[in-house]
């Protein structure tokens, strides 16, 4: 009885970082949704910029970390950032604001899934011989090619792609490059058009967040996303040839 017990807090306890980003998620939606809004941003864009102009430094450090918290309990409000840094820092260095905030709190996720659950789970998956091992041995064989795909891919939820590496226990380097890599043409699109907020406020309206999709930029983006799968299909090619 007692190893039970003993066995239950440490799973617990391995799995508290989680938990409490799970909640700190449901009250974010239910209490944060409206203070991290567009709406917000606008009214206070003014507040923002004298503070910024005042206190660069600081508003640097506030902001990232402001970001990374976003991100790492799973806040509303991800979007919205976003913009906000390229309002306050311009397309350049805000983008690298934000690229560096975003990767900092995918990472605190990553870290409180694989402690939760990544790691034992990959163990089984490993001691099984089905198809998820399989799934999961192909994954690993090209894991570079494949991170950076689910980081470029629009269609894959930001939320889903910091959960597939940790459950399969990928390297947290590997994890963390891909990551700041992989975000960055996305970022680059979102944070131009929260440096050219001043100009939509003037004329209250509201920023054109489906830029992402038009041919100007989705279509590069797409030929990032093959140039990922090149590797996989340069490997598919050579066992197919028995090299």
């Amino acid at each position: 009885m007692q190893e039970m017990t003993d066995a239950s807090r440490t799973a617990l306890s391995r799995r508290l970082p989680l938990l409490l980003i799970l909640a700190a998620a449901i009250a974010g939606a239910v209490f944060l949704r409206d203070e991290l809004s567009f709406e917000a941003l606008s009214a206070n864009r003014e507040a923002l910029i004298a503070f910024r102009d005042a206190n660069y430094g600081l508003t640097v450090l506030v902001f990232i970390a402001a970001y990374t918290a976003i991100v790492g309990l799973s806040l509303p409000g991800g979007t919205v950032a976003t913009l906000t840094g390229g309002l306050l820092f311009g397309t350049f260095p805000g983008v690298l604001f934000n690229v560096g905030g975003a990767t900092l709190g995918a990472t605190l996720i990553f870290l409180a899934v694989r402690r939760g659950f990544g790691e034992s789970l990959s163990a089984r998956i490993d001691a099984s011989q089905g198809a998820v091992h399989r799934i999961k041995a192909g994954l690993e064989d090209n894991q570079w090619s494949m991170l950076f795909l689910i980081r470029l891919v629009p269609a894959v939820p930001f939320f889903v792609a910091n959960l597939i590496p940790a459950l399969l226990a990928v390297p947290l380097h590997r994890y963390v490059i891909t990551t700041f890599l992989g975000i960055m043409p996305a970022a680059l699109v979102f944070t131009s058009v929260g440096a050219g907020l001043g100009e939509v406020f003037a004329n209250e309206g509201a920023p054109d967040l489906g830029v992402l999709f038009t041919p100007t930029y989705l279509l590069p983006l797409l030929g990032l996303c093959a140039l990922a799968l090149l590797p996989v299909i340069v490997k598919a090619a050579r066992r197919g040839k028995g090299v």
